[in-house]
């Protein structure tokens, strides 16, 4: 009885040990077969996003993928903020990570004090949390974004 036992367990651990091995050469396999990425900035590609702030005459925010898809899941986008861009009060889903790459931006709460946020600056953003974006400087504004869900724009109905 005693040996049946061991010979169970010892059959238990060497599944496991497969298991592992198995999926640690997968794991491996698909980061080898991935590229590395080197992408110059003059090979961004912007599009529109129809994204209007409070005026509609300084126009809406371009955006251009990294990595990812920012409409469909993960994703690092870089988005280009017109001067003088505010954006309406508005939520998203996810939780959201930017780094200032050039311009002053802002970003919080309706009622915060603007923080001006000049290249090299970073904020995060929750999800579900009304906030506003700006771009304070004379010159547009462009961040990186990175977030691990699908981009979206919920316009605050306060």
């Amino acid at each position: 009885m005693n040996f049946v036992k061991h010979v169970h367990i010892i059959t238990l651990v060497l599944a496991a040990i497969s298991s592992l091995s198995t999926s640690n050469i997968a794991s491996a396999e698909s980061t080898i077969s991935k590229a590395s990425v080197n992408l110059p900035v003059t090979q961004l590609k912007y599009f529109d996003t129809g994204v209007y702030g409070v005026d509609k005459s300084v126009g809406t925010l371009k955006a251009a993928a990294a990595y990812g898809d920012l409409q469909n899941g993960a994703h690092g986008t870089f988005i280009k903020m017109p001067a003088g861009f505010v954006s309406k009060v508005h939520n998203h889903t996810g939780e959201y990570y930017a780094v200032v790459l050039s311009g002053v931006g802002v970003n919080g709460t309706p009622k915060s004090k603007d923080i001006p946020l000049p290249v090299g600056s970073y904020w995060s953003q929750n999800g579900g949390e009304a906030h506003i974006t700006k771009c304070i400087s004379p010159n547009e504004c462009i961040f990186f974004i990175s977030q691990t869900v699908k981009f979206d724009d919920v316009e605050d109905s306060k």
